[in-house]
């Protein structure tokens, strides 16, 4: 009989270790994959003016052009989140970027309304998929303690696209025309796909879970925990995930505490995505309409992405201490400053301190989102878990650009459109908040645990 194999609790390894330089590491590369996400969003942004006089386009047809991308990115997020849960993390993250670098350099043969509304709805599926799996993968190698801090951090990279955007527009289009600045975002996620295939790991919670590839785990637990040795012959388990099945129904989504988290996630989710959304694709257009120069334009939507990184910077280690219930300030303020936006008389200059204030809170709350939306889902099945709760917020994603073609076209003061945006991260505040609370209990609970496992093991 052969002797029985070593156990080798995957789980217990990973939150034992300390803020080291792997995981910084890890975090970095991730970057990579968000700024060219958020590259990408203010891209079409600040081209947005060029190509709609150039082809004649209405407010509600260059509204549809921005959320054609959304709804791209909302079926990216289903196929990949699948896609990384059924062959890894690393390959799909891989693959995707690379898809979308040479989708988004096609932008150079568009030269109608059509073929920029139907690009743009293709160039979002690689996107939709790469985010939510990229925070998968930092979760599944972050100790709890440092999880809502490190996708935050790694969703700077977000914001630091999208505020470079609005620059980098501004000098490149004016010298080489505005399908430029799609060329130069297709070359760099193109070398971005390289630079991830040469230093991109892959999640050895994903390969446990799999039984999949001893060989790799070991080579990936030595540089998580330097200075042990494992055997290849071990039995490596996920001992904080037992008992969780490994092949993915949507209902697993909506087992146990999951029945009233998911929703209310994906309903917290969909509101945030509306309100940024519309303030990411609209911004320049709207403060053109309020009389503001294209320069001071530009210039607020940068600030609005600067602010939002602040914002979430400074949330992300309430979240990490007190969990969910942290993020109910930021919808909270972003409620009332939005109400000040649309109903107060101010100079133009209060205005554009103000705006930058809305950005900091709405986007910083968002960022809170990002770092929750898959720390509910165990391994097995945390790629969907992430990917659906994105996917769903694509529908805000969506209807924010759209339904603000809509109403800039009707006769409505374009400040009052400020005040009705409002109600959205009222809603958010809403579900959040009751998220917090479910959270806020799941984290007692653990507690109680860890305390009690030491008192049993010493009896």
């Amino acid at each position: 009989m052969p002797p029985p194999r070593n156990t080798v609790d995957v789980s217990e390894i990973i939150e034992r270790q300390k803020l080291s330089g792997f995981l910084i590491g890890l975090a970095v590369i991730s970057w990579i994959i968000t700024f060219f996400d958020g590259l990408d969003a203010n891209l079409v942004t600040f081209a947005a003016p060029y190509f709609r006089s150039e082809y004649g386009l209405t407010t509600i047809q260059t509204g549809n052009i921005f959320g054609m991308h959304q709804l791209g990115t909302l079926i990216g997020g289903f196929l990949l989140g699948y896609l990384g849960d059924r062959i890894g993390r690393r390959p799909t993250v891989i693959l995707a970027t690379a898809a979308f670098g040479a989708l988004t350099m096609c932008f150079y043969f568009t030269s109608s309304y059509g073929t920029l509304f139907w690009l743009r709805l293709i160039d979002g599926i690689p996107l939709g998929g790469m985010l939510p799996l990229a925070w998968a993968l930092n979760i599944e190698y972050a100790p709890k303690r440092y999880r809502a801090t490190i996708v935050t951090v790694i969703m700077v990279g977000y914001s630091l696209g999208t505020a470079l955007g609005g620059p980098f527009a501004n000098w490149l289009i004016p010298k080489l025309g505005w399908k430029s600045v799609f060329i130069s975002g297709g070359i760099a996620a193109l070398v971005s796909a390289v630079i991830l295939f040469a230093m991109l790991p892959e999640s050895i919670r994903f390969l446990a879970t799999m039984g999949k590839r001893p060989d790799r785990i070991v080579a990936m637990l030595r540089r998580v925990a330097p200075g042990q040795s494992f055997s290849l012959d071990a039995n490596f388990v996920v001992g904080d995930e037992i008992g969780h099945s490994k092949d993915f129904k949507p209902s697993l989504l909506f087992k146990g505490e999951l029945r009233t988290i998911t929703p209310l996630i994906w309903t917290a989710y969909i509101a945030s995505s509306f309100a940024v959304f519309f303030i990411v694709n609209w911004t320049p257009l709207v403060f053109e309409a309020l009389h503001y120069v294209r320069a001071q334009a530009a210039t607020a939507a940068t600030t609005n992405s600067i602010m939002g990184a602040i914002g979430g910077i400074l949330l992300m280690r309430f979240t990490d201490a007190k969990g969910a219930i942290a993020i109910t300030t930021m919808p909270v303020v972003t409620c009332i400053l939005l109400l000040v936006a649309g109903f107060t008389p101010m100079s133009q200059g209060a205005f554009l301190v103000l705006s930058a204030m809305i950005g900091g809170f709405l986007i910083g709350g968002h960022f809170g989102m990002h770092s929750i939306s898959g720390i509910f889902y165990p391994t097995a099945y945390r790629g969907n878990g992430a990917s659906w709760a994105t996917s769903i917020a694509k529908i805000g994603s969506i209807g924010g650009p759209m339904v603000g073609g809509w109403v800039l076209a009707t006769s409505l003061p374009v400040k009052h459109i400020f005040a009705l945006l409002a109600t959205f991260p009222a809603i958010f505040a809403v579900c959040i908040y009751f998220v917090g609370r479910r959270h806020s209990r799941m984290l007692g609970q653990e507690a109680l645990v860890a305390v009690a496992e030491p008192s049993h093991a010493s009896t």
